[in-house]
């Protein structure tokens, strides 16, 4: 069988995609990149808003369109686990969820020979157990992601993910071990540890370990291969927390933080569990423990109810952190929150100009940020090559260029020489 697969959304959607594409290959299928002709085409959706759920639907059309008829269409993933009934109306052949991705293959080979129709839900909340997964699927791939937790339980006001992935679930400590002892024997470099909400990690388990006990078990099983952590709650970060990750030689000193808002009452409409005080300790005890490390956050603009007023005070406290980098979105409202009910809904346009005026100060924050690391020598781990130029990423996760013999695989100390659009220039030593 010939299977198309596209992947909407975030690092663990990407995950369980390569997850799956190593399971349909073990059972001797095929995984192409057109889907023209294909068997099978899977749609691996998103939920995360309302916009998230239009691309959703939108890719189901144009790739089932492309197939053509002698193909089944599967779709999975957060879309359709709540909101299937998109996925009826669209004519998919087999509807599953964000869970038991072992059952989706084996229903998709069935639904193909017999041309009947599936539906794989389960209730989401009521899950408990950790749905372990191959990790590090693609081939030839520098950096490989391991997923050591699924879930959340925060029910922030915004969100719909608690109920399209259920409750906190954790991967063992054992396990994180052998995954990450795996990857690194299959040649892999760099292993990023993510997870839907990883610090909750362990929260399920009896003994109760902490992330920083999953990353310990992660480095040591692994210790020539860098760790790079995914998203983090920013309570997460705390003396002890740092003190744990600084004694480990191999953790990238790059944090990713969940911000939203810079604004303490916006952060309280949207029912986050921390102040902009809170943040910004946890920005300071990082930079006081790992120098020159790379903070980056999330942000939303137009939150229900978020004034000129809240968006300025947003505007100072992004400043006043100095992020090397930043996601910006304007707020989508999904339906079955409870922010798509709020008053003060903000008009379309007021979002988008705010969205474009906090790009501008992220931009140059990432400016100021790759401007201080010109003159310093960083290790880059070089994932591409092309024309004689070797491209990657330095452990701050800064983009990387260098002039010079093809380094793709390797990690190699490079000179910085320049830094431009966030990207840094420089020259490999030999």
């Amino acid at each position: 069988m010939k299977v198309f697969i596209h992947t909407l959304g975030c690092k663990v959607n990407q995950y369980e995609t390569g997850a799956m594409e190593t399971l349909l290959r073990a059972r001797g299928h095929e995984i192409v990149s057109d889907p023209a002709g294909c068997d099978a085409v899977v749609v691996n959706t998103c939920a995360v808003t309302a916009e998230s759920e239009r691309k959703s639907r939108q890719a189901v059309r144009k790739y089932a369109a492309e197939a053509g008829e002698q193909a089944i269409v599967a779709v999975c993933g957060c879309c359709a686990q709540v909101s299937p009934e998109q996925a009826e109306r669209l004519g998919a052949d087999l509807i599953g969820g964000s869970g038991d991705r072992e059952e989706f293959i084996r229903e998709l080979e069935r639904v193909r020979e017999t041309r009947t129709k599936s539906n794989l839900l389960d209730d989401a909340l009521h899950r408990r157990t950790f749905e372990r997964l191959p990790s590090g699927s693609e081939a030839g791939r520098t950096r490989a992601m391991l997923k050591i937790e699924d879930g959340c339980l925060n029910f922030c006001a915004y969100c719909i993910i608690p109920y399209a992935r259920g409750p906190v679930r954790s991967m063992p400590l054992p396990a994180v071990a052998e995954e990450a002892a795996s990857l690194q024997a299959r040649g892999f470099r760099e292993i990023v540890v993510t997870g839907i909400e990883i610090a909750s990690y362990g929260r399920d388990l009896p003994e109760k370990p902490t992330l920083s006990d999953a990353v310990r078990a992660a480095a040591e099983a692994a210790p020539s291969a860098r760790l790079r952590l995914g998203s983090l709650e920013p309570r997460i970060v705390t003396e002890d927390f740092c003190r744990a990750l600084t004694s480990l030689k191999t953790v990238c000193p790059h944090f990713h933080l969940s911000l939203q808002s810079g604004c303490d009452e916006t952060l309280r409409r949207m029912k986050r569990k921390y102040d902009t005080a809170r943040f910004y300790e946890s920005v300071t005890l990082l930079r006081r423990y790992f120098p020159g490390c790379a903070v980056a956050a999330d942000l939303i603009c137009g939150f229900p109810g978020e004034t000129e007023e809240e968006f300025r005070e947003t505007l100072a406290f992004m400043e006043k952190c100095a992020f090397s980098s930043m996601h910006i979105f304007p707020y989508s409202a999904r339906p079955g929150t409870a922010a798509a009910a709020m008053d003060g809904q903000i008009p379309n346009e007021v979002k988008r100009a705010r969205v474009k005026e906090a790009g501008r100060l992220a931009r140059r924050m990432r400016d100021e940020y790759c401007g201080a690391c010109v003159g310093k020598t960083l290790t880059v781990l070089f994932e591409t090559e092309q024309d004689g130029v070797s491209r990657g990423h330095a452990e701050n996760y800064c983009e990387v260029e260098a002039e010079g013999r093809s380094l793709r695989g390797q990690c190699a100390e490079v000179t910085i020489k320049n830094a431009k659009n966030g990207v840094l220039f420089g020259k490999i030593c030999l």
